[in-house]
């Protein structure tokens, strides 16, 4: 039996072989002390790796997102959170989905010039590009290490369109790059909340802000003047669903101006890591909460598809779905969506552009 244990301020409790590793490794308690040992030890700390990409937007044709191309700044989360489906992207590096993809976090160092030399190309042609869709732009090393702000200042300068997600109240620090190209209609933020009950959150997302100040983020990013929206995600079925109106309610008295919403998916090993986590803090509603799942799934725990993947189908999803749709006509909010302006985009220019242009004594073009 494979020994589970909460970690503070860590969502997994175990570190599971990824799944294209050829071993795995299991803990027991085997009588001997083993166990004690263990739990014993000291927690994980987070280590910093360089990621060696070199490039840095990534594209998607998926038909069920609203957007073409993304950036994620950083590979892991130290957020924790134990639901996150991006775990098992971890497992490309030989890394696992558990511990490691909230403490072995790989940072783009140069992801700010990277992104410059691309969006610099002649071919190149501007569209709303979402920061954060994998993992979290605002995630605690960022602020340190400021990479996310390097990007936003990239996009500033050429006037690119760029919409956010976060669970992090850190993104209030950027309001002064933020709010300017608001005016412009060039940047939304979207804050994801799961919960509104502390304990379940710190449980849930150990390392993400609180509730309380996502939704002070919220009131800040409306009061400067950002467009900001709800992602309500992910509604756990049996856990947090009974919660959906009051989530919604709190969100609109905060300044959103829409909202969408994502049903529980558990890909790969996040499967075997989401049951553990309810065995460990939630044993009583352990089985309701996966069978509500399986329902919502056709039976499975996970559902990959396009067009479903999102919402899932059957009478439970599709309850969801109405009393999603019925609290946003009771507090006059939109469906999300990216409604930003790709037409002021101007390509950066780069230094020998800058000498070429004075040399020709051709003047530079400020302020447009």
């Amino acid at each position: 039996m494979l020994v589970e244990r909460a970690i503070k301020g860590r969502g997994a409790g175990w570190n599971r072989a990824g799944r294209f590793e050829r071993e795995e490794r299991e803990a027991v308690d085997d009588g001997w002390g083993g166990l004690e040992a263990l739990m014993a030890a000291a927690a994980p700390v987070t280590e910093v790796l360089a990621d060696t990409s070199r490039t840095i937007i990534a594209r998607n044709d998926s038909p069920d997102i609203p957007f073409d191309r993304s950036i994620n700044p950083y590979r892991g989360c130290e957020h924790g959170c134990i639901y996150c489906y991006a775990r098992p992207s971890h497992n490309y590096l030989g890394f696992s989905s558990g511990l490691d993809f909230e403490t072995r976090i790989l940072v783009k160092h140069d992801a700010a010039e990277l992104l410059r030399e691309a969006l610099a190309r002649p071919n190149y042609r501007p569209a709303p590009l979402a920061l954060g869709t994998n993992t979290d732009p605002y995630q605690p090393i960022e602020r340190r290490l400021q990479v996310t702000r390097r990007i936003l200042e990239v996009l500033a300068e050429t006037r690119h369109p760029v919409s956010i997600v976060t669970k992090s109240a850190s993104v209030l620090r950027d309001l002064d790059i933020l709010a300017p190209m608001a005016r412009e209609g060039l940047a939304q933020v979207a804050i994801s909340i799961t919960t509104l009950d502390p304990t379940l959150a710190r449980q849930l997302e150990p390392r993400a802000s609180a509730p309380h100040r996502r939704l002070m983020a919220m009131r800040e990013l409306s009061a400067a003047g950002v467009p900001v929206g709800l992602s309500l995600a992910p509604v756990i079925p049996g856990l947090t669903d009974h919660e959906l109106e009051r989530i919604v309610e709190a969100a609109a008295g905060s300044g959103a101006r829409d909202a969408s919403w994502i049903l529980l998916r558990l890909p790969h090993d996040v499967k075997a890591l989401f049951e553990r986590w309810l065995e460990t803090h939630y044993p009583a509603r352990r089985e309701r909460v996966l069978s509500l799942l399986r329902q919502c799934r056709e039976g499975r725990l996970n559902d990959p598809a396009f067009g479903s993947r999102m919402r899932g189908r059957g009478p439970i999803a599709e309850l969801i779905r109405r009393r999603f749709e019925r609290a946003l006509e009771r507090h006059n909010l939109q469906r999300r969506s990216l409604g930003l302006r790709s037409d002021l985009f101007v390509p950066p220019v780069e230094a020998e552009d800058q000498l070429e242009l004075f040399a020709s004594g051709l003047p530079l073009l400020t302020g447009v």
